[in-house]
Order: C-alpha cells, then structure tokens, then sequence
C-alpha cells in the first residue's frame, strides 16, 4: 500500500509545511470573545443545574468569566478582548454601530485579563441593560449589520501579535441560527455575502471563528441555516458539531484550575538510522509535574522584586572566593580535582545525536524499564527533506512487526539508551484521540537496577502464604471495588487546585474562598454499598478470624507503646536525673518515658519532671 507521508502525518486542513512549525510553536493565544445582546438573548431561558431559570445572556457572560480567571493560570501570557454585538451604545475604534468593547481603565482593548477586569465583568449584568443597552442591530431599512461590525471589530483588535507566533480565535455566543431570516430575499442575500465575506477575510489572516451556539428547550439551534458556512462546516462535522458544542460550554463553565503547559517542540534530535542516513525528528514534552510556579521575593520597604545573588565563601578564611571554584572526587582516599570545564569535557561521551542500535520484539520491554516520563517523537522535513517518508516506513514496520527500536542518546543531560516504541494513531468520533507518532522511552543501565534487599522471612522459616479462602475473598473484594473507565486525567491535584482557588479569592477581594472539587477523596457513597461492605468484612475476618476489629485495635496500640518505649530507650532517664540534665529535653521526649511507663501525661513540662524523677527514685 503506497502512503502520502505529508496525508499521513499533517493536521487537519493544513497546507504548507510551515504552518505545522507556526502551530506548534505557538506560545501565545489573542482571544476575542464576541457575545449577542439582543433581546432575544435575555428573553430566552433554559434551566441550570439546580432547575433555576438562566438567560442565554447570563450563561454566556458566566462562562467567560469562569474562562477568564482560569486563563490567569493556565495561559497567563494570553491576551483577550470581550466585545458585544447588538447594543443600544457602542464603544470600539471603528465608532460602528451596535459594537460596544467592554474594558476597564488602565488596560489597552486586548491585554492580559486583570483582577478588575473580571470583577467588573462579573458584575455587568447588573448594570448592562442601564449602561450599555440591548437592542436589534441588524436592521433591513437601514442596511445596519451588526454581526458584520462586529467581526471587523474584532479583526482589528486580532491585528496585534504575529500569527507565526500566536494563535488567534474569535468566541462567538448567540442564540439566533439565523440572523437575516427576517428581511427581504435580495437584502439578506446581501448581507449573508458580505458577513461570510468578513469571516472568510479574517481567517484568510490566521483567525480561527468559533461557534457556541444556545438552544432553545423546545427549539434545536439549526446552524444550517447560516452559521455552517461562516465557520466551514459540511458533511460528517455537521452532525458532529452539535453534540460537541454542548461539552464545549460545559468545559468552559467548569475549568479545572490548573497550569497548562504550552505544548510545543521541546527538542530537535537528529536520528542516526545508519552510515550516510539520517532525518530529523521533533521531541514533545507529554508528561511534567504542574506546579504552583516560582516565587517572586520582594523588598519589605519598596516592593519591588531582590535581585537574587550567591557569592562561595572560603570556609577556612571567611574571603569570598573570586577564581573558578574547583571540584573534587573522592577515590581512593584522594581527592581529585576538576575545573567545570574539565568535568564538562569528562561527561561528553556523545554527539547528542540519536543513534539507533538494533530492534527487539515488544515482549522484551518491561513497564518497569522506565526510568522518567517519555518524549513523543514526530518527523520534520524543514531541514532534512525526506524525514517524513523515512519515518513511515520504521513507523509502519515496526507496528506490521511487533518490534521496537533500541537506541543511544546523548544530549545535553547525561546520554541514556532508549527505546522507540511506534504509537498508531487512533481515532473516534469525535475526531483523532492519539496522533501516529513514536515514543522515547529512556531505559536504565546494568548500574541503575537493584536488587531486593528486604527478607520477608528468617533464615529456616518459611514465608508465609495466604490461603485459598483468603485468596478468594481479596478477588472479591477486588471485583467489588474496580474502577471503571479509570483515567488519570479525570483526577486534579486537590492541593494545586486550592492554591489557585486562594490566589483567585485574595486577588478578587472575595470574601469567601471558591469551592475546590478533591476527586481523589473515596466515594463514601460507594464504599457503604451493601456488597462492598460485606466484602470488606469478609476479606477482614478471613485474615483476623472473628475478632477482627478488637485484636487489630489492641495490636496497633501495643505496637504504638512498643514504639514509644523503644523512643524513651534512647536516653538513659536515671543518669540524665542525677546530673540534672533531665530538663534539657523537650516535652515531646519526656512524655515518651511517661508513656513507655504508663504514666499520666497531663501538666506543663515542671510537671512531667517532677513525676519522672519521683518515678526514677523509685
């Protein structure tokens, strides 16, 4: 079977090679959020999660709010503008009619979200209807096209930035699927002309038109009847985009706040498959600890950021040292030393190529051969032509066979084998799941293995072994607490979501902290289903007989006690009372010899001295 590479590997209506450069590499998103205020936005409801009646208004407005404080953790850099289209006054640079650009003092139209952007955005309902207006701008007699406006607004605020380095996307909210129906045939003939024109001229630019259509409860949004053309949909991805409208709101209005890491070329490794043949590969970063992110210190008086500076310090002599400092390694009871320049030489094994080895079947690779997360590898013909056609063909060998490739590579960070094992792409129906590609795997060396050093029995005794009955009653309970459809990415880090949650409320001024959803807490409701409940009862009287609970509650608090006398063990207590040391431990030390002797451990630490010394004299 003959294969296009440039079919096989590129994204979905991409053309030339450079734009797969220009879309990875992004590290910035320009974001306008374009929002309807007709009357027919505030007039039409739809109940909430708690049954309560929602304007498609207030939905809209709620989930850019949501959207704007998480984008000051996931996509801090990003830069947004919120504008409304059929409003009674209008306020953009255009000064068209029907266009009103929400902003707050102090910040240019599209900037980085601020702490009083979303305050004020959060409470503008309050005031819209007063301050801003509602009202049809799209008016036959007059030939007023809000719609229209409001796409060249928001071209014009997407102007700022370069599309080689940033994405640019509009948000469009609306509840009316079509905005001409009412005129005349001639007229809104003109009008769908000259708005799919606007559309097509903004995307012609790098700007990706995103639809978020509303519904009605009794009406289907009917996106046929314009929007289909406006933002290119036909054939399968029209049947395919409402159902995937509904989860896109849903993820807007409930965002984990977490730190999205930007997702592009982390390396660019040369692949050595032999003498003479060579192609380049693009490295992504797949799996990285999320973390709150760094610390700025700040001058108590000023407040402004300390310059952080560290100086070494002769310890014989006190002097801040000002020559190289030098290194040194023990061997053999001497100490070598090094320069940082000789210790960079002596660690440069390597080209910091990748050099392939061999193949082996996929049996051979163990899950525990894996010594940190993987690179995902992709081919790139930008400076080696020919790459791509390269890669397929390992690519689609190693799958047809069932091998990997073994491989030595030496960057910048110390040189590891690796393993190269071909992924397959796959696909559902909503669109491709994992992209085809091959993922390093960075395997130990002889050096890095250890053995089990722990016995789990004496010498001459032997290991215990469960019984059958204990065997089947853990299966039990293992099928009666399966997980099901498990996934790692349904799970947040509970303490990276409430450090955000603190940050948003102190940033806000909010007088109560936002509630953090911790998924990784038991479903208690689950747990005291009768049937998990009598599996965990048998599996525990099938290791502890009858009285289970008792026997377990008095062996841990017997193991405690053993613990704690063999604490108090550390010190002798009789010579610490006649050399009069006795004072100079700390409570938390006195009261482990009050409870290896069972004595009581109330009072302040005079107290617990007098009762150990009349224990002592005893």
């Amino acid at each position: 079977m003959e294969l296009d590479p440039e079919d096989v590997f590129r994204d979905e209506d991409e053309d030339p090679e450079s734009q797969f450069f220009q879309e990875k590499e992004a590290s910035k998103e320009f974001v306008v959020y374009l929002i309807d205020a007709s009357p027919k936005m505030f007039s039409s409801t739809c109940p909430s999660e708690d049954e309560k009646q929602e304007s498609h208004f207030h939905i809209s407005v709620s989930c850019i709010a949501q959207s704007l404080k998480s984008h000051i953790i996931n996509r801090s850099n990003d830069e947004i503008a919120i504008c409304f289209f059929n409003t009674r006054e209008k306020k953009n640079l255009q000064d068209l009619n029907g266009v009103y650009v929400f902003n707050v003092p102090q910040r240019e139209c599209i900037d980085r979200p601020t702490a009083r952007l979303i305050k004020d955005f959060d409470l503008i309902e309050e005031s819209f209807i007063e301050d801003i207006g509602s009202q049809n701008g799209i008016v036959s007699d007059s030939r007023e096209n809000s719609l229209y406006s409001a796409l060249w607004v928001a071209q014009a605020l997407l102007r700022k930035g370069s599309s080689k380095t940033a994405d640019k996307r509009i948000f469009l909210f609306t509840n009316e699927d079509d905005p001409f129906g009412s005129m005349r045939i001639s007229v809104k003939e003109d009008m769908t002309r000259t708005t799919l024109q606007r559309a097509k001229d903004a995307q012609d630019l790098g700007i990706s038109i995103e639809l978020l259509p509303l519904s009605h409860p009794d009406k289907q949004f009917d996106i046929s009847l314009f929007y289909k053309e406006l933002i290119g949909l036909n054939g399968d991805e029209l049947t395919e985009f409402m159902p995937s409208v509904g989860q896109k709101l849903e993820d807007m209005k409930d965002q984990l706040k977490k730190r999205v890491l930007a997702k592009r070329i982390a390396k660019r490794i040369t692949f050595m498959i032999c003498d003479g043949v060579s192609i380049e590969l693009n490295g992504y970063a797949l799996l990285r600890p999320a973390t709150p992110g760094t610390i700025t210190w700040l001058d108590s008086t000023t407040n402004l950021p300390i310059k952080v500076e560290r100086s070494y310090v002769c310890a014989d002599t006190g002097a801040i040292m000002q020559e190289p400092i030098q290194r040194i390694q023990p061997y053999i009871n001497r100490d070598v030393m090094f320069t940082a320049a000789e210790l960079s030489e002596v660690k440069k094994i390597s080209t910091g190529h990748l050099r392939l080895l061999g193949f082996k079947p996929l049996s051979c690779l163990k899950d525990y051969h894996n010594m940190k997360p993987s690179t995902f590898l992709y081919p790139s013909d930008k400076e080696v032509i020919g790459s791509t056609r390269a890669f397929i063909a390992l690519h689609r060998s190693m799958i047809q066979l069932g091998r990997f490739a073994v491989a030595f590579y030496g960057g910048t960070t110390p040189p590891r084998l690796v393993a190269l094992v071909a992924q397959d792409e796959i696909e559902s129906d909503g669109g491709q799941v994992e992209p085809p590609g091959m993922n390093m795997i960075y395997l130990p060396y002889a050096n890095d293995i250890r053995d089990i050093e722990e016995l789990h029995s004496k010498p001459g005794v032997a290991a215990p072994r469960a019984t059958e009955d204990q065997l089947k009653k853990a299966s039990a309970l293992m099928r009666r607490l399966e997980l099901k459809d498990f996934s790692v990415c349904q799970f947040a880090n509970p303490a990276l979501q409430r450090h955000y949650a603190m940050l948003q409320a102190i940033a806000l001024d909010e007088d109560e902290l936002g509630e953090t959803r911790d998924e990784t807490l038991p479903d208690e409701g689950g747990m005291n289903r009768p049937g998990v409940v009598k599996a965990i009862e048998e599996f525990k009287e099938s290791i502890y007989g009858d009285d289970s609970e008792e026997e377990s509650d008095s062996g841990a608090k017997e193991k405690s006690r053993k613990r704690k006398a063999a604490d108090a063990g550390d010190y002798d207590f009789v010579e610490l009372a006649k050399t009069g040391k006795l004072k100079d431990l700390t409570v938390v030390e006195l009261k482990t010899y009050l409870t290896a002797n069972n004595l009581p451990l109330s009072g302040k630490k005079d107290a617990l001295l007098n009762r150990i010394l009349a224990h002592v004299s005893k």
